[in-house]
């Protein structure tokens, strides 16, 4: 349990590194003429994901739930993927990435890193960690609810992401390397 501790503590490190690098990035988008939209589901992502690290943690010592090598093992490789996979978005927008919805006017579309393959791979790492990171230890209920709540949200938030991104862009070109 202590080591699985602190591997959720590892992970809420990692999302506080992530918010220091979006408030970053929204000066930089602000001082731009940033338009942010989505604000009434932000709340709600950010309660969820703080629900998936406190229930990661409650679930197994509430339920004491075991530790299975067979399960633990190939989970913990997705997670480290799914965390590389944000890094790599993070990376390729730049300053451009956030939490929140925000777009600078006139922008184009990236079409490089990740985003040569998928229109919104940060999602899919937010999906592949919300089922890897609970299961590490077995926490199934937390993975199963997150996994509904998340798919709820996503569908909230991707749709509301591509109006903004439609709304605020140009055309897609490739980033400078």
């Amino acid at each position: 349990m202590i080591w699985y501790a602190l591997l959720v503590a590892a992970v809420a490190a990692e999302r506080v590194v992530e918010l220091v690098v979006a408030r970053r990035n929204e000066r930089w988008s602000t001082a731009r003429g940033a338009i942010v939209t989505g604000q009434g589901h932000y709340p709600a992502m950010v309660v969820l994901h703080t629900a998936l690290l406190v229930g990661c943690l409650a679930e197994v010592w509430l339920a004491d739930r075991p530790f299975v090598p067979a399960l633990a093992w190939p989970m913990l490789p997705m997670l480290a993927g799914a965390q590389a996979l944000r890094w790599w978005c993070i990376g390729t927008l730049g300053p451009r990435w956030n939490t929140r919805v925000i777009v600078v006017p006139g922008l184009p579309l990236l079409t490089n890193g990740p985003y040569r393959l998928l229109r919104h791979p940060n999602y899919v790492a937010v999906v592949a960690e919300g089922v890897a990171l609970p299961l590490v230890h077995t926490a199934w209920g937390t993975a199963a609810v997150f996994t509904v709540l998340n798919a709820v949200l996503l569908t909230v938030r991707i749709r509301c992401e591509n109006r903004a991104l439609a709304a605020a862009t140009a055309p897609a070109t490739p980033a400078p390397a």
